[in-house]
């Protein structure tokens, strides 16, 4: 197995794409960040779908883009399943016609380990959008691709079915142990799929690392956001116990372990954030008391907004507290459990 290598430069519109990574045998890498990023364009870049202003594409010794050596080469040379946004399936094909355009060879395997080959006459404007899908992966598997490229590949679906096939894809990728490259801008849907995971935003990568760690360690602000987090803006002061007392600029203040001075960005995860209707003497040192802004149920856990910070507890506890919208409570958190980011405005 080969590990995937490229080296890009390209001018987008107001941005300017530049990024250095790798994508190594067996290992899923997701690019996530928000809307005209770059991101799809460097699957169209590996693809060989777009030729960058400068850079390099190599999959292990064999060079697919040289621009510097005029090397080239056309999308049916480079060994590349690629999975559109769209899935970009042909409507006036049938399934297994469909399949059959990446290769012939394969086609009845390929619709029986994706559990479709009942649905091999029906067209795709007669299937459903999970059935799409997995009619998309087994086309671009159908080329016997070393490489795996896969552009936004559950936001077509509704939410039942996305964490139904996101199990599944995430079963596949483990399975056929290439190197592949996932586009999203969903921070849940790439640490379900991916070992690694390259925030870009604006062109340029903020981070490259596992989902836990950009978790535990974001780089920035931008990155602890997009990874779910609560951030609070302020002026940090070192006190004399060692604790870091942080001024917040939306009011009040807020104690951390870390250590900082000056501007910074203060985050915590929502599921250090718990709620009472007072305080209490504990640990917990962080206390905002603001109204409920809303309420938000997502099986058995709840989101709840308060002022600026968002908790994630169970239902059972918005039960055992009453609580509802518009109603003041304490939201708590402990000094252990946030992280400063320099770089805050």
């Amino acid at each position: 197995m080969e590990t995937l290598q490229l080296d890009v430069h390209h001018r987008l519109r107001s941005i300017q794409l530049e990024l250095t990574l790798d994508a190594r045998p067996g290992e899923t890498l997701a690019l996530v960040g928000p809307s005209g990023a770059g991101k799809s364009t460097v699957l169209r870049i590996v693809a060989g779908l777009t030729t960058p202003d400068r850079g390099t594409v190599a999959l292990g010794d064999t060079v697919w883009l040289d621009t510097d050596r005029h090397v080239d080469l056309p999308p049916e040379q480079r060994s590349v399943g690629l999975v559109f946004q769209d899935y970009a399936l042909f409507p006036h094909l049938d399934v297994r016609r469909n399949v059959s355009f990446g290769g012939a060879e394969r086609v009845d395997e390929l619709l029986a380990r994706f559990d479709i080959a009942h649905l091999a006459g029906e067209r795709p404007g007669a299937i459903s959008g999970g059935e799409r899908q997995r009619v998309a992966l087994a086309r671009a598997l159908a080329r016997n691709p070393r490489v795996l490229l896969l552009d936004e590949p559950l936001s077509a679906l509704d939410a039942h079915t996305r964490a139904t096939v996101r199990g599944e894809l995430r079963d596949l990728l483990h399975e056929l142990e290439l190197p592949a490259i996932i586009v999203t801008h969903d921070f849940e849907d790439a640490a379900v799929l991916a070992d690694r995971v390259g925030v870009l935003v604006a062109g340029k990568l903020l981070q490259v690392a596992t989902p836990s760690e950009l978790v535990a360690a974001p780089a920035d602000a931008f990155v602890a956001t997009f990874t779910g987090a609560n951030v609070l803006e302020g002026t940090a002061t070192l006190e004399s116990d060692g604790l870091t007392h942080v001024v917040l600029d939306v009011g009040g203040s807020a104690w951390t372990t870390d250590h900082a001075s000056g501007r910074v960005a203060l985050a915590v995860h929502p599921w250090e954030v718990s709620l009472a209707r007072e305080t209490s003497p504990d640990s917990a040192v962080n206390h905002i008391h603001a109204p409920i802004a809303s309420i938000v149920r997502l099986g058995n856990r709840a989101r709840v907004r308060i002022g600026p910070l968002t908790a994630e507890i169970t239902t059972g506890s918005i039960e055992r507290l009453d609580l509802k919208e518009g109603e003041p409570v304490f939201a708590t958190f402990k000094a252990t459990a946030t992280r400063v980011l320099a770089g805050a405005e």
